[in-house]
């Protein structure tokens, strides 16, 4: 399989193509893990068309958000104008593919449904939990295996379990790693209407040592 998939290139055609690539609406497991956490610094990292950074923002948070195709940031940064938040959400172009990290000094990191193949996808995972501040909490969000794959199979298998990438973590830097598997109904008029199933690992970070 071609890298291309992962690329800024081919992101920027498929936002391009459509005037929403996606529903618009927050993703469920944010909304059900984040709210009522006290707001502060989060990162959201795949950020698409916004959503999710937008609802965080809503919330009282101050949000980094990074996508690799600079298409989909603009129109992100449209909605939040839309969306009377542009003042707490800045945007980024990043490939997370070859993303070295920041430092920890998120109160909250999420991580929904990320477009990469192994091993990138894990050392992501670890980079953005050593991203997190002490106290703070890592959110990652993935489609289970237990459902069909959707969509072309020439595109990379990118499932997991949540006992799966919670074992991608470092057990001595988080207090707490709670794994999860949620049954929701799919997005009308999707590839994915169908009830279909996300994995959960939700991490606090220990204190700094």
């Amino acid at each position: 399989m071609s890298q291309d998939v992962f690329s800024e290139g081919f992101w920027d055609e498929r936002y391009g193509a459509d005037e929403r690539v996606w529903s618009g609406q927050v993703n469920p497991q944010l909304v059900d893990r984040v709210t009522g956490m006290r707001p502060g610094r989060a990162l959201e990292v795949g950020a698409g068309e916004g959503a999710d950074a937008i609802w965080l923002a809503r919330q009282g948070w101050q949000v980094t958000a990074f996508d690799v195709s600079q298409v989909a940031l603009d129109k992100a940064a449209a909605h939040a104008v839309e969306a009377g938040v542009a003042d707490r959400i800045t945007w980024q172009r990043v490939d997370l593919s070859t993303w070295t990290g920041e430092p920890p000094t998120y109160d909250l990191v999420s991580a929904q449904f990320m477009y990469l193949d192994q091993p990138a996808l894990s050392r992501l995972y670890r980079q953005l939990g050593a991203a997190v501040a002490p106290g703070g909490t890592l959110l990652l969000v993935g489609h289970h295996p237990v459902d069909e794959r959707h969509g072309s199979h020439d595109f990379p298998d990118v499932r997991w379990t949540p006992e799966e990438a919670a074992g991608w973590l470092d057990p001595a830097d988080w207090t707490t790693i709670d794994v999860a598997t949620v049954q929701r109904q799919g997005r009308a008029g999707s590839s994915h209407s169908s009830t279909v199933h996300d994995g959960i690992v939700q991490a606090v970070k220990a204190a700094a040592k």
